[in-house]
């Protein structure tokens, strides 16, 4: 199958919520039985920092709403039911620390906010990203770092992009309204106005298409999540990544566990992750998924969020 036509597949597929053994990579472990998944100990501050009178949607279970949305997040594995990834791993270890059972519901993206709000759920572990209109309705417990990737085809001579001049004059693929969208027009600014080379910015309707432009040399780079292209780039080996940036920059922007504001089960959930970044779990989850660089050094409960626009 042509490339492209494969990619396209893939990407209905996966909005259909069905899993297709083409897009997995041998660099990760996809099947419904994870016998690689990362288990933890209870966590005895963590257990005594629950509220006294909390209720768990159901008694001794942790339940987490999370969405599907494509390895090596969240994705269906081979059996498309169960749900794998580094955040259902992270889930599980979570509850670990709490001595609960995890149950994780798959939702739609626009479902959890609603469904959590209700009381459907005790906590969402989806990518959540903090923001300062959220944190008006929920609380957070941060566990990685909100990364943008910068990736380009493995031949290519761009060797690192770190800062605004690094990207003149480069034809560079981009979501339409998006954070990075945002972030490089006024890296573009920045540059025009020093007298550098103005970016060129290029849309395109879907990733199979993006890709076959950066494959085929009508781009230069592409811009998205970074966990996606950590897939992409395992899956089909021929990008490679030189570079990250802040889905906040230029401040730092976390994703987090969110809950229901003021349920207080927020404290107990940063004190959980803390103890595992201390004892190691936490890295080697991230590591399982080729997360590492999105790690945080500590988690922290309702941090600075993104702006409101």
């Amino acid at each position: 199958m042509h490339q492209s036509v494969r990619t396209l597949f893939i990407a209905v597929a996966a909005l259909a919520g069905v899993t297709v053994s083409a897009a997995h990579s041998a660099d990760f472990d996809l099947s419904p039985e994870q016998p690689g998944r990362i288990r933890a100990e209870k966590v005895a501050e963590a257990i005594a920092a629950i509220p006294k009178g909390f209720r768990f949607v159901a008694p001794g279970t942790f339940t987490v709403a999370i969405s599907p949305g494509g390895p090596p997040l969240a994705a269906y594995a081979t059996d498309a039911r169960t749900v794998v990834g580094a955040d259902p791993d992270y889930a599980l270890a979570i509850a670990d620390s709490l001595g609960l059972t995890l149950d994780l519901v798959p939702v739609a993206w626009a479902d959890w906010p609603l469904g959590l709000a209700s009381g459907k759920y005790d906590a969402v572990i989806s990518n959540v990203g903090v923001t300062e209109q959220r944190k008006e309705k929920f609380d957070f417990s941060t566990y990685r770092q909100g990364l943008h990737g910068f990736s380009v085809k493995k031949d290519s001579a761009i060797g690192a992009i770190r800062e605004p001049k690094d990207v003149a004059g480069l034809r560079i693929i981009v979501g339409a309204g998006t954070n990075q969208e945002r972030i490089l027009l006024k890296w573009n600014e920045l540059n025009v106005a020093a007298g550098l080379k103005p970016v060129e910015l290029q849309y395109y309707d879907d990733d199979a298409a993006s890709l076959l432009a950066l494959r085929s040399g009508r781009a230069d780079v592409i811009v998205q999540p970074h966990a996606q292209l950590v897939f992409i780039a395992a899956r089909d080996n021929d990008i490679k990544s030189v570079g990250t940036l802040s889905a906040g920059w230029p401040d730092r922007s976390d994703v987090a566990i969110t809950t229901r504001k003021d349920s207080g089960l927020a404290n107990a959930l940063t004190i959980a992750t803390n103890a595992l970044i201390a004892n190691g779990s936490y890295a080697r989850i991230l590591q399982r998924w080729q997360l590492s660089r999105e790690a945080l050094s500590k988690s922290e409960t309702n941090p600075p969020g993104l702006p409101k626009l």
